[in-house]
């Protein structure tokens, strides 16, 4: 066995696994249920009652804080943090490093007469100021122009990490534009809150806030620490860039919400517990598709929230990994052969009186209310389709999209079968006004059937990128490393779009005499006849799909060079202008930003490819090979010819099926080091990202290849790198 491998598997604690490493949860979990974070009722224990109030102005309203009351909540903070044991706070922010970020200060202030007491101030709670430059701003800020802000959000808990107070922030450069996922989200929050109770007040006067709101599902893979170290291409890259698949992989589906391996189950549920004290409400655990691979879920949460609580969960996740001799793997296609990993984002809309917009009621009238969310929503990825693709676009969620395991790169819309029935009784609704027969009928048998309907939903349709399911809508397309912000970013911004649209066009129909809820139904119906097109009830997967969708005029964006070009588009830069999301030159600095990305993640892919296979894979082979060929010799010292000619037969044609392999290898890396250096040698960021695309990527399978097939030729004491059924079947 290799040196590297035989290290590997030599650390394993195998001991370890055979004490009793359960853990236990200490009482209930809803006993530690936000134990370390600075929640409302520990904010009512804290505060004084103006500060309270204060605080909870600016969570439900949007109100600005006073200075006077900012000290007030920093002294509670940090009084409350200490009694816990915290000695430093952090600025948590999430820049667009795809990670999270924070620079601890301490508590601790020299004071006079060489003794020191513990500070924090409302200046230091609302502001601090971290190096800009070092973080991505796509040309936004010059490598001297260093300063930028992180900026206290209220609306979003503050909590505690091991001895540190996390208060999670905004990050905006010196001179005004946001360097983070979280500041434009906020934006997009606000400007769907507002179109969506102006709409609300044709049917509910009473709604004063709609907050959007967001359940994601986690998958994720487990692999042993030690083998993961072993594997150069997986502690660089995040995935494995060879590797024979095994005998047995996922074909029996026997993993697929089986029995959780102990090990892994006590990962889980020192998980849980750490998730329970930071107030994150996750409930689901189990097994997924691929071995080795698993998921989790929370209860549904508003989205700002839900975005930190994810984020967060992916940093609690890799450190209590480490402590079961595990590391997580988020990455969207770890191992060729079988299931990638997704984060499922389920969207929906709720009111401050308690409704679920995206759920029907039990008259006709909150039916109404139902059919006008649901249509908008649909006609608002009819009308951004690419945009909501571009969102989810990455270089590792590119190996994902349309590969019989995720979505496909086509952004289409499940709705169920009886759902679209519904939508087609309203396309035959009468232009203008309605006769009393014509109301009675859309009410009592069209609308007023829908809760029925749904009490029995259509199948869900796993194929479909955008799905209704019963009373959300679920964006199955998002990539498990990714940032929720990002499509849920999209995903208000073309809602608050949509539904602005709606009310102009439904206030202008009312202004010409038609009632209230004629004047819906109109505009309902022509938004039916428009987006017929993106509703799609089959098989994502299937060739006739891509096909179909062509003739539909629907993009099929394989590519996150193809997606990002999209992005660009002036109607989609306008959009963000006009909703107040993104300025045009924040557009511009997050796609070049994007693409950089691209570029440099294939780039380092490419290097690490080459290295392990001139450095570990050749070499490890002629090793092989020259044993054979002694072998060889000797069998020609013992033999007479003839019989030696029989005897060796297969020893030579091993030897030169090594050769044969060893030489597509070797030019493959000569031609993959070339097309990398012209590929970083262009200089438009675009173009750049089309070229590793398309000159680059392929280059991988062609030496993929002939080392897969010499993984199955080599002495595996000889193989170097660990391989797919040693890693993907510890327990």
């Amino acid at each position: 066995m290799s040196t590297l491998r035989f290290k590997a598997l030599e650390t394993l604690p195998f001991k370890d696994f055979r004490r009793d490493n359960s853990v236990e949860v200490p009482g209930k979990l809803s006993e530690l249920f936000c134990q370390n974070v600075f929640s409302e009722e520990t904010m009512r224990e804290y505060l004084t009652k103006e500060a309270f109030q204060s605080i909870m102005d600016a969570i439900k309203k949007g109100t600005k804080i006073q200075r006077h009351i900012a000290d007030q909540v920093a002294v509670a903070m940090k009084d409350w943090a200490m009694s816990k044991g915290a000695t430093h706070y952090t600025h948590w922010f999430q820049p667009l490093t795809g990670t999270t970020a924070e620079k601890h200060d301490s508590f601790f202030t020299p004071i006079e007469g060489g003794r020191a007491i513990e500070r924090f101030s409302g200046n230091l709670l609302i502001q601090q100021e971290p190096d800009a430059s070092s973080f991505p701003n796509g040309g936004i800020r010059n490598t001297f122009e260093a300063r930028g802000y992180t900026a206290w959000d209220p609306t979003s808990p503050a909590f505690i990490m091991g001895t540190t107070l996390c208060i999670p922030s905004i990050f905006i450069s010196y001179t005004g534009e946001t360097l983070d996922y979280k500041a434009p989200l906020l934006r997009a929050l606000n400007a769907v809150d507002e179109a969506a109770t102006n709409v609300m007040q044709y049917f509910d006067k009473n709604v004063t806030k709609v907050t959007p709101t967001l359940g994601w599902e986690q998958e994720y893979f487990l692999v042993d620490s030690a083998l993961y170290q072993s594997r150069p291409d997986l502690v660089l890259t995040g995935k494995t860039l060879l590797g024979h698949s095994p005998a047995k992989g996922q074909q029996l589906d026997d993993h697929y919400f089986g029995s959780i391996p102990t090990r892994v189950m006590n990962f889980m549920k020192e998980l849980e517990i750490e998730c329970m004290k930071l107030g994150i409400p996750v409930t689901t655990r189990h097994n997924e598709v691929a071995p080795n691979q698993f998921e989790l879920a929370p209860m549904f949460e508003e989205v700002n929230v839900a975005v930190d609580h994810n984020s967060l969960l992916m940093d609690i996740m890799a450190r209590i990994a480490h402590k079961h001799h595990f590391h997580i793997l988020f990455h969207e296609k770890p191992f060729a052969g079988v299931n990638g990993s997704g984060k499922h984002n389920n969207w929906s809309l709720a009111t401050d009186t308690g409704e679920n917009l995206l759920s029907p009621g039990k008259n006709p009238k909150k039916n109404l209310q139902f059919l006008t969310f649901f249509v908008n929503t649909i006609k608002a990825v009819y009308e951004y389709a690419d945009l909501l693709r571009a969102s989810i676009a990455s270089a590792s969620n590119d190996h994902r999209l349309g590969a019989n395991e995720a979505p496909p790169a086509i952004i289409s819309v499940f709705i169920g079968s009886q759902l679209f029935r519904v939508l087609e009784e309203l396309e035959k609704v009468t232009e203008g006004k309605l006769s009393p027969d014509e109301k009675t009928d859309l009410k009592l048998n069209v609308v007023g059937k829908i809760p029925e309907i749904l009490l029995d939903n259509t199948d869900r349709n796993r194929t479909s990128p955008f799905a209704f399911t019963g009373n959300k809508f679920e964006i199955r397309a998002v990539g498990s490393s990714a940032n929720c912000a990002e499509s849920m970013t999209v995903m208000n911004t073309i809602a608050a779009k949509q539904l602005i649209d709606f009310k102009k066009e439904v206030d202008a129909l009312i202004e010409t005499g038609l009632k209230k809820d004629e004047a819906i139904f109109n505009v309902l119906r022509e938004y039916i006849k428009q987006c017929k097109s993106i509703m799609f009830e089959g098989d994502g997967y299937s060739d006739d799909w891509a096909k179909e969708a062509k003739k539909r005029g629907l993009n099929n964006l394989k590519t996150t060079p193809e997606a990002l070009k999209q992005e660009m588009d002036k109607k989609f830069v306008d959009l963000y202008e006009e909703i107040g999301v993104f300025t045009h030159r924040e557009v511009e600095a997050r796609n070049e930003i994007k693409l950089e990305k691209y570029s440099t993640v294939i780039d380092i892919e490419a290097r690490v490819l080459s290295d392990i296979a001139r450095n570990h894979i050749i070499p490890s082979a002629l090793n092989y090979q020259n044993r054979l060929i002694e072998n060889v010799k000797g069998l020609k010292e013992i033999f007479p010819d003839k019989e030696f000619r029989t005897l060796a037969k297969e020893q030579m044609s091993l030897i030169t099926n090594i050769s044969e392999n060893v030489s597509k290898i070797k030019l493959g890396v000569e031609d993959l080091i070339k097309a990398r250096e012209a590929a970083k040698a262009v200089s438009n960021s675009q173009k750049q990202a089309e070229t590793y695309c398309s000159k680059v990527i392929p280059l991988f399978d062609v030496i993929r290849e002939a080392s897969d097939d010499l993984e199955m030729m080599v002495d595996d004491e000889l193989w170097p790198m660990t391989k797919y059924r040693e890693m993907l079947f510890t327990k």
